[in-house]
C-alpha cells in the first residue's frame, strides 16, 4: 500500500527505550495480523478506487489518529470521530454533498468498503506504546465497525405526521471472482440515508446502515443489536442485499439453515442459524411486507417478483426438496426464497426479531433482493463504465419507489 503506515513496532519501540527486543521468532508469533478480507486492499483495484474516489487519504489519516494517542481512552474517542467521519463523508458523497472527490461516480459504495478496511487494518496491527490488551482491540474494531457503518447513528424525528423507515444494505462480497464488484444494497442505503420521500400518507424519514458479509459478525449479533431499538419505533423496514440478474425479488419466506457458501473472510458455515433462545426458534419467518401492492406497481426498468420458493427437508424426509410454493407443515429449513447466505440470514435474524418483539401483526417488514449490478458488455478490467453507473442508479432509484409503495400501502 501506498499510504503512509506511522505506527511504532515492537522493534523500534526497542531502541527508543533501550528495552530488550523480542527475538524475530517470538515477534512474529506475537504481532497482530491482517483478516484476508483486509489483505485484499493491496491489490490494484482497491487501490484504484481509494484513489479514484479520493478515499485514499481516509487510512493515512486514521493511523495519524491512532499514533497521536496516548490512552486506551483517546484511542477509542480517535476511533469513533474517524468512524462517524467515514459513514458522514460517504453518505455526503452519495447524495451530491461536498466535493465528489474524483473520477468515481458519486453513488459508489466501493470506496467506502475499502477505506474502512484500512481503517480496521490500521486498528488490528497498531502496537501502541502504552499498550493494548485483545479486549481492548476487539472494542476498538467494534466500534469503528458500527460507527462506520452507520449502526450508531439511526434516528427519527418524533414529528406528528412522519413515518419512519429503516433499511439495511450489505457490503460488496465474492471479490475472489471479481475484485471490481459493487454491491447496489450498499450503494442504496448510502443514497437514501436520512432521505425524505413523499408518499400519499405524508413524509417518510430513511434511516439506513449497511452491514459485513461474515458469518461471525451475524452469530455475535450483530443484526439484533443494530435493529433490536428501533424496530419497535418504525412504521416499515426492509432488509436490501443484490440478489438475481436482471430481477427484484420480495422473498416470501426465510428459513433458518446457512449454506456453507465462503464469507469475505473465505470462511463458510454449514448449520442452523444460531440465535438465542434456540428452542423457541422456528424454521421459518415470512414477509409482513405488501408484497402484492409491491409486485403490482411500476417501480422501475426492472421486474419485481413475489418469490415464493424454499428447500426443504420435508417432515419424516431425510432429503431436501424444493417447493415453489413455499415450507410444508413440520418441515426443516435448507434455504429461504433468499437462499441460504447471508442475505436470508439478515432477512430470518430481522424478521424473527419483529416476531419476537411482538410485532408481526403491527410492523410491515422483510427482504428485497436487488438485480445483480453489472458492468457493460465486454469490461472485464475498468472499474467503472456508464452502464454500470446507470444499473446502479437505476436499482437505487427502483427502490426508493418500492418503499414509497410499501409505505402507502402500510
Amino acid at each position: 500500500m501506498n499510504s503512509l503506515r506511522i505506527r511504532i513496532g515492537v522493534l523500534g519501540l526497542a531502541l527508543l527505550t533501550g528495552f530488550s527486543a523480542p527475538t524475530a521468532a517470538s515477534a512474529a508469533e506475537a504481532a497482530p495480523s491482517a483478516t484476508v478480507e483486509e489483505r485484499r486492499l493491496d491489490r490494484a483495484v482497491p487501490q484504484e478506487i481509494l484513489r479514484r474516489s479520493g478515499f485514499d487519504t481516509v487510512a493515512p489519516r486514521f493511523a495519524r489518529a491512532l499514533a497521536e494517542a496516548r490512552s486506551y481512552a483517546q484511542a477509542r474517542r480517535a476511533v469513533v470521530r474517524e468512524g462517524t467521519e467515514l459513514w458522514r463523508r460517504a453518505v455526503d458523497r452519495a447524495q451530491g454533498r461536498g466535493p465528489a472527490g474524483g473520477d468515481v461516480s458519486r453513488d459508489d459504495d466501493r470506496p467506502l468498503y475499502w477505506a474502512r478496511l484500512g481503517m480496521t487494518r490500521e486498528v488490528r496491527v497498531w502496537e501502541p506504546e502504552f499498550g493494548l490488551t485483545d479486549g481492548q482491540r476487539a472494542a476498538l474494531l467494534d466500534v469503528l465497525e458500527r460507527t462506520s457503518r452507520g449502526q450508531t447513528g439511526i434516528g427519527y424525528s418524533h414529528g406528528k405526521g412522519l413515518k419512519r423507515i429503516l433499511v439495511t444494505g450489505f457490503d460488496p462480497f465474492t471479490l475472489d471472482r471479481d475484485i471490481r464488484i459493487s454491491n447496489p444494497s450498499g450503494a442504496t442505503a448510502l443514497a437514501l440515508d436520512g432521505t425524505v420521500i413523499e408518499t400519499a400518507d405524508g413524509p417518510a424519514r430513511i434511516e439506513t446502515a449497511v452491514f459485513p458479509v461474515r458469518w461471525q459478525d451475524f452469530t455475535q449479533g450483530t443484526v439484533e443489536r443494530t435493529l433490536r431499538p428501533y424496530l419497535p419505533e418504525v412504521d416499515l423496514f426492509t432488509t436490501v442485499s443484490q440478489g438475481r440478474v436482471g430481477r427484484f425479488d420480495v422473498e416470501r419466506t426465510n428459513g433458518a439453515w446457512r449454506g456453507g457458501f465462503a464469507d469475505n473472510d473465505t470462511i463458510g458455515r454449514t448449520e442452523t442459524i444460531p440465535v438465542t433462545d434456540p428452542a423457541s426458534q422456528p424454521q421459518w419467518t415470512t414477509t409482513t411486507l405488501p408484497y402484492r401492492a409491491i409486485v403490482a406497481a411500476d417501480t422501475g426498468r426492472f421486474p419485481v417478483y413475489d418469490n415464493t420458493g424454499v428447500t426443504e427437508i420435508p417432515a419424516g424426509g431425510t432429503e431436501p426438496v424444493v417447493r415453489p410454493e413455499g415450507p410444508t407443515p413440520g418441515s426443516t429449513a435448507r434455504a429461504g426464497g433468499g437462499g441460504d447466505y447471508l442475505s436470508n440470514e439478515i432477512a430470518y435474524r430481522a424478521t424473527l426479531l419483529r416476531d419476537r418483539l411482538g410485532l408481526h401483526d403491527r410492523l410491515p417488514g422483510g427482504h428485497v433482493h436487488t438485480p445483480v449490478l453489472q458492468f457493460g458488455a465486454g469490461n472485464t478490467t475498468e472499474v467503472t463504465d456508464p452502464e454500470f453507473v446507470r444499473n446502479r442508479l437505476d436499482i437505487i432509484a427502483q427502490v426508493r419507489t418500492i418503499l414509497r409503495v410499501a409505505a402507502e400501502e402500510s
